[in-house]
């Protein structure tokens, strides 16, 4: 079995951009028996540097004494600098990569892949994902969750889970909580430290978690999206078939104008909208019972009637969904005959159906712009 000196010793005559020792740019080693996960910290303004030193570190740990799988990701902490990006090159055209013309091994298994999205931060997307996730296992489904905000990683917090992944095969074992299987940036990166990086670094990110987990044979799996239409949100489109995206939103007018831009993204990347949720759609007064509507009520339904894509239903703004969540034990699985998540179950179960109902949906053709 190999220590961590072992590891050092294995990376000493290698070096990043600039002449960066890789022993000196290790941030994280975890090791378990022939097993270990490397982490190291870099410019994200040399991302593609820094992606050629990944493998070289990642190929000299494999041969070192007592290792028979490693894994080396990269994590950045300094401010990034600005870079141009390389000629001919543009995100906006969405130009097809190896991983969406062959697929990606890992998620053969997967029959139906989930966006759950926003077009806004702040908006309960990840209790949604959370809550719809656990609501699905409890139709019996096998389920996993992938938390893609890698600037904001909300799981390990939802869900109370500290440790790190294992390495099995070379791959990531995702962790487990009430029967999903959940994988987050969050398990891997102290949660204080800011995931300051540039879009491609988190391109990479995303499609490491995406194809080096052991997510093996799943009915579906929910992606919590990072707010907004940017690199994330094309890497996903690109990399996988998405069988559809659940949009979330508040009722204000702001929330309602970023959600249909949320909207008109997927549809631009043909994948299918499964529907809108109204988050936050009203207060119930714990002592009074009064109702009170916050944050107006009923547009996310009026726009998805505009838009012509199902609305999926109203999620309350209520402090027994703040606390459950808070307390690493979402609503869903935490009092599952509560009314707050019946709201999730009936998500759910509508999101089941749909999927059900649908038609396969053949490798996206991404044209955005």
């Amino acid at each position: 079995m190999g220590t961590e000196a072992d590891i050092l010793k294995a990376l000493e005559g290698l070096y990043g951009p600039g002449g960066t020792p890789l022993a000196h740019a290790v941030s994280g080693i975890n090791l378990s028996g022939a097993k270990v996960f490397v982490s190291l910290s870099g410019d994200p303004g040399q991302a593609q540097a820094w992606e050629s030193a990944r493998i070289a570190a990642e190929r000299a740990i494999k041969s070192s004494p007592g290792i028979e799988q490693a894994v080396v990701t990269l994590t950045a902490e300094r401010a990034p600098r600005a870079e141009p990006p390389p000629r001919g090159h543009s995100h906006a055209h969405g130009a097809p990569t190896p991983q969406q013309k062959g697929g990606i091994p890992a998620l053969d298994k997967i029959r139906f892949i989930i966006a759950v999205a926003s077009g806004k931060g702040g908006v309960g997307k990840s209790t949604t994902s959370a809550n719809l996730a656990l609501g699905l296992a409890a139709q019996g489904w096998r389920v996993g969750l992938l938390d893609a905000d890698v600037y904001g990683p909300s799981m390990p917090r939802l869900f109370g889970l500290a440790e790190k992944p294992r390495i099995e095969a070379g791959k990531l074992v995702p962790l487990e909580a009430y029967g999903v299987k959940i994988m987050s940036m969050g398990f891997l990166v102290d949660e204080n430290i800011p995931m300051v990086w540039r879009g491609p670094m988190v391109s990479q990110a995303i499609s490491q978690m995406l194809g080096e987990v052991l997510w093996g044979e799943l009915d579906a799996l929910v992606i919590d999206m990072p707010p907004g239409t940017g690199d994330v949100q094309l890497t996903i489109a690109q990399q996988v078939p998405l069988a559809g995206a659940v949009i979330v939103s508040t009722p204000q007018d702001l929330a309602l104008i970023d959600a249909r831009r949320a909207v008109a993204m997927f549809q631009k990347v043909e994948a299918p909208i499964l529907g809108v949720i109204e988050n936050m759609s009203y207060f119930l007064c714990p002592h009074c019972g009064g109702r009170s509507e916050i944050f107006a009520h009923g547009g996310a339904r009026h726009d998805a009637e505009q838009m012509g894509v199902p609305f999926l239903g109203e999620a309350p703004l209520d402090m027994k969904i703040r606390e459950t969540s808070d307390a690493g034990r979402p609503v869903v699985a935490a009092e599952p005959d509560s009314p707050q998540a019946a709201v999730y179950l009936n998500l759910a179960a509508k999101v089941k159906t749909l999927l059900e109902t649908r038609k396969a949906r053949p490798a996206p053709k991404i044209v955005v712009g």
